[in-house]
């Protein structure tokens, strides 16, 4: 079998949501199935260390795709053309987008669909052209793979889309993120906030996330706990343009908010093990890799209580109104200040995180592409 992927996120100097999840899924398929030929589909030059395996051919497609009038011409005519030159089999993309002028097989993961509920959060151009294609994509393929049961609904909902046709699968998380001592929490901490204790968020900066309602929340929770030497640490890169200079941040907390921009993996895994809390307020997510992520290390969850991350924090978090400013900051202040609270979730997390394996969501993965193939 011939298996085409769209790896146009793989970018090892900028590795993000879409790119971790490609990275992880497709190193794991083609690294599985060594009897079969896996086709990669870069827009650009490509770092060696994503040719998994000796079955793999990469194959660079221009133009490179980074805005929707690049996106069409890429993926209806480049793609296109390079599945029928190679003979593919099938084509897999795991950010979604597809060819619709392909005649192949076409198996799309769509982690959710935010952009038709929140078109606003998006650049004008970016929101029309998803708005436009993606109820063509979610047609034209011959399976539809998703993250989570939230996002199914969703989608068959909105796109009217018969439920046998779309698939959820749990995404995982790296084994990286795990425990740390207190001393090396303390290397940490003295590293970033001077040795203080601090919240934590991870997440391209982005407005659904909810940055703005959280760093409000944390104001009025330093207000409220003025011997709190708590400082909030923000990790992640904007997705579209300036970050900080669009988040409205107060003198008073200027000096209490760190941001530390994309961070690589090792480090990431050592600031999210030693925080205090986790807060992830946003009010729209698909899943939420960085709530495993938590998990996995033991550190407690502050949630928003919509969409999917009730179904992927489960009991291991409190809650909040995403929406509600006081409510976020009396539940970190009843979360900071109760170590007996801390340590259940923290206990009940680690647990929990053993759901969420990479392994099993590229095996579920893979099954799907061969039961499509054989059809």
């Amino acid at each position: 079998m011939i298996v085409a992927i769209n790896t146009r996120f793989l970018i090892s100097s900028k590795m993000e949501g879409f790119g971790w999840y490609t990275l992880e899924v497709v190193k794991r398929i083609v690294e599985n199935n060594p009897e079969h030929e896996f086709l990669l589909f870069f827009d650009r030059k490509y770092d060696k260390k994503f040719i998994f395996a000796d079955n793999v051919k990469p194959i660079i497609l221009s133009p490179q795709a980074r805005h929707p009038f690049l996106f069409y011409i890429w993926f209806e005519f480049s793609v296109r053309n390079a599945l029928k030159k190679y003979n593919a089999d099938i084509f897999f993309s795991p950010d979604g987008y597809l060819s619709l002028g392909s005649t192949v097989k076409q198996i799309s993961v769509i982690h959710d669909i935010n952009f038709e509920h929140n078109p606003k959060d998006l650049p004008w151009i970016m929101q029309k052209y998803l708005r436009f294609f993606f109820p063509k994509f979610a047609r034209k393929a011959e399976h539809i793979l998703t993250v989570s049961e939230y996002s199914k609904k969703d989608i068959c909902s909105t796109y009217n889309v018969n439920k046998l046709k779309v698939t959820p699968i749990w995404n995982g998380a790296s084994n990286d993120f795990k425990p740390l001592s207190e001393e090396e929490k303390q290397i940490v901490r003295s590293e970033y906030t001077n040795g203080h204790p601090y919240f934590l968020f991870v997440g391209a900066i982005h407005p659904r996330k909810n940055l703005e309602r959280l760093i409000s929340a944390f104001e009025k929770f330093k207000k409220n706990n003025l011997e709190s030497k708590h400082k909030l640490i923000i990790v992640g890169a904007n997705l579209f343009g300036s970050s900080q200079k669009k988040l409205s941040i107060s003198q008073l907390i200027k000096d209490e908010i760190i941001f530390t921009g994309h961070l690589p993996l090792s480090k990431l895994a050592r600031v999210m093990g030693s925080a205090t809390i986790f807060t992830y307020v946003s009010y729209f997510e698909g899943f939420g890799i960085p709530l495993v992520e938590a998990m996995k290390c033991g550190t407690p969850i502050l949630s928003g209580d919509r969409t999917s991350l009730p179904e992927v924090a489960g009991d291991c978090a409190i809650y909040c109104d995403p929406y509600n400013i006081n409510d976020i900051s009396e539940k970190l202040t009843t979360l900071a200040n109760n170590s007996e609270l801390q340590t259940k979730l923290s206990q009940k997390g680690m647990k929990r995180s053993e759901l969420f394996s990479w392994n099993k969501t590229a095996n579920e993965i893979w099954n799907i592409i061969c039961s499509i193939t054989k059809e």
